[in-house]
């Protein structure tokens, strides 16, 4: 089970990049060790960059879950792709629902189970987002911006602005 949920959140990384490489994003994968980032990102001229945290579930459900550092890791350029892949063929386009972090950590749902494995009382503790806090009006990709943007004032050059 470990395996596959693991391969799960390594396919949701990896179809996220293909997506943001598509729309003309520069990105890159992380180390799969880094805290709180899967994805690094910039736009072509590099005058904006994010992190990226994915989120990936193999099938819709109502939730993604979160660590239990996520109440507190916000910041204007950490930002959450969350992806349900649809059906048996992972080929098939998946759902994304990109959020900003300030918005995910308002919106952390924290349940305690009931009971652990070993039966005692007072379980493990669950972070999730629920997929209701974030109604879907569209995918919000738009939170990146333009991946190519114009050039900024400071980085023209004399010689670059008489050409």
């Amino acid at each position: 089970m470990a395996l596959k949920n693991q391969l799960t959140g390594m396919l949701g990384v990896y179809l996220t990049a293909a997506e943001l490489t598509a729309k003309g994003f520069i990105v890159s994968p992380t180390s799969r060790s880094a805290f709180g980032a899967d994805l690094l990102v910039t736009d072509q001229r590099c005058q904006n960059a994010w992190s990226v945290q994915v989120k990936t579930n193999w099938d819709a459900k109502p939730y993604w879950l979160l660590s239990q550092h996520a109440e507190k890791l916000k910041s204007e350029s950490h930002i959450y792709v969350f992806v349900n892949i649809r059906g048996k063929n992972p080929l098939d386009r998946p759902d994304y629902l990109v959020v900003r972090s300030r918005e995910v950590a308002e919106n952390v749902s924290r349940e305690v189970a009931k009971s652990s494995r070993r039966g005692a009382e007072g379980g493990s503790v669950w972070y999730s987002f629920p997929r209701i806090a974030k109604p879907k009006t569209s995918e919000g990709w738009e939170i990146f911006g333009n991946p190519n943007p114009p050039d900024s004032v400071e980085a023209r050059t004399p010689s670059a602005d008489q050409g």
